[in-house]
């Protein structure tokens, strides 16, 4: 059965001068201010766009790595994933990288790698990203 998710989001004045915030309606966990500074510059004060990218990213690729290896029989006692997203304006979102970090025990340094790709290929995250020019992964066991 597929669910919905939602956030909403207010915005006012034009785009380099105005502000907003988004709203995670769904889970009603937060809401969040937005402006045009925090998503073009590296005075990150609010959030962006492609900060909650990298989070939904992260976040799905876990899930996925997670589920992949326990399918395998190893489940993992922890993945940590960080995403970054960059964001030229003008040109958009121009990559992604992810670096994992997993604990496995058991597993061989070649089939978490297979394990890693294979997450990164087929995360429902990673699809919808797949018109971004470039995904990076640095997967390693600690």
């Amino acid at each position: 059965m597929a669910t919905t998710r939602k956030a909403d989001t207010h915005w006012e004045g034009s785009l380099l001068d105005g502000k907003g915030n988004v709203t995670l309606a769904s889970s009603k966990s937060g809401t969040f201010d937005v402006t045009w500074a925090s998503r073009a510059t590296d005075e990150a004060k609010e959030t962006s766009p492609e900060e909650l990218i990298a989070a939904a990213h992260a976040t799905c690729y876990s899930m996925a790595l997670s589920h992949g290896l326990a399918g395998a029989g190893t489940p993992p006692n922890s993945v940590d994933t960080h995403a970054e997203v960059d964001f030229q304006p003008g040109e958009g979102i121009t990559g992604i990288r992810l670096v994992v970090r997993a604990d496995v025990p058991g597993l061989s340094a070649e089939d978490f790698q297979a394990a890693a790709e294979n997450a990164k290929a087929n995360c429902p995250v990673s699809k919808a990203l797949a018109a971004v020019p470039s995904i990076t992964l640095d997967a390693a066991l600690v």
